[in-house]
């Protein structure tokens, strides 16, 4: 647990360190709200607007969007005239220049290093971001005894940790889960697990993924009287145990104020785990903040 809370420590303190500048801009007649990837010489902008990648070239008090049309199945790669014209003084070679961020983001740094050389570029090994959040809802526990299928109340916090350079779709949740007993069900449980989501979308304003449940430590008591068994069987006591469910689920995150909104359907199925032939009922809705 230190090594955990060390850790955990470390990756906020290196985020509230980050510097992922945000401003907005007016391009032919439209103002964009832009983040800038290089700054130099000449400056990338770029944002995701509508689903879409949008980049664009800031030298002095010029601000162009930076192309790729596609016509008749053919790229025009109008960007490499726009960074041709804009480049003379110090000519770079583009003929290898992807139309993509890391593409032009080792272009501009190119360039800005051979117009001054005092330029550094930023270092982006990694780049990470937080999310920690909290959430309540119901769960129909389909992976214990639940003779009346009844549904309980739930609660619990989660820490996200995602590298928005490298791996921005993909991220490592920890994840702590309280099941409360109800008059008509005596169960409850306290989970703590490891997760690994991935964002099949990706954007400012949402985010979809599927959550995998790796691994997970559960405590559960419970004192149930199964009517349905011929004769009555009971099933009491408490105890922990280490189980690896590989149990799937979906969620989204909805981008509000100065975080997320999160919704989630939970352990739909898990490989790792025989169900009690129940249909899955675990929903969860929570805030999580955003460092």
């Amino acid at each position: 647990m230190k090594t955990l809370r060390s850790f955990i420590i470390a990756a906020l303190l290196l985020c509230s360190t980050m510097v992922w500048s945000q401003e907005s801009y007016t391009v032919d007649g439209q103002t964009y709200t832009l983040k800038t990837e290089v700054q130099g010489a000449m400056n990338l902008l770029w944002n995701t607007i509508d689903e879409e990648y949008r980049y664009f070239v800031k030298k002095g008090n010029t601000i162009v969007e930076l192309k790729n049309t596609k016509v008749d199945g053919r790229y025009q790669e109008e960007y490499k005239e726009i960074l041709t014209g804009l480049t003379t003084d110090n000519p770079t070679d583009l003929s290898k220049v992807n139309f993509t961020l890391p593409g032009l983001e080792a272009y501009f740094n190119t360039y800005n290093k051979q117009a001054n050389s005092d330029f550094i570029a930023k270092d982006k090994s990694v780049q990470l971001s937080v999310r920690l959040g909290v959430f309540g809802g119901v769960s129909n526990t389909i992976f214990f005894i639940n003779p009346e299928n009844t549904i309980i109340p739930t609660a619990g916090i989660e820490f996200e940790l995602t590298d928005l350079e490298r791996l921005r779709r993909h991220g490592i949740v920890i994840r702590f889960k309280q099941a409360f007993a109800s008059s008509d069900y005596d169960f409850s449980s306290s989970e703590l697990s490891l997760n690994y989501r991935l964002k099949f979308i990706k954007s400012d304003a949402i985010d979809v993924f599927i959550n995998t449940k790796i691994a997970s430590y559960i405590y559960v008591s419970r004192d149930i009287l199964d009517t349905t068994e011929d004769p009555p069987e009971s099933y009491k006591g408490s105890g922990g145990d280490v189980r690896v469910p590989g149990a799937f689920g979906l969620g989204a995150d909805i981008a509000l104020g100065d975080g997320f909104v999160t919704v989630a359907y939970n352990d739909i199925v898990a490989l790792g785990l025989e169900n009690n032939g129940e249909f899955p009922m675990d929903f969860t809705v929570g805030y999580k903040f955003s460092f």
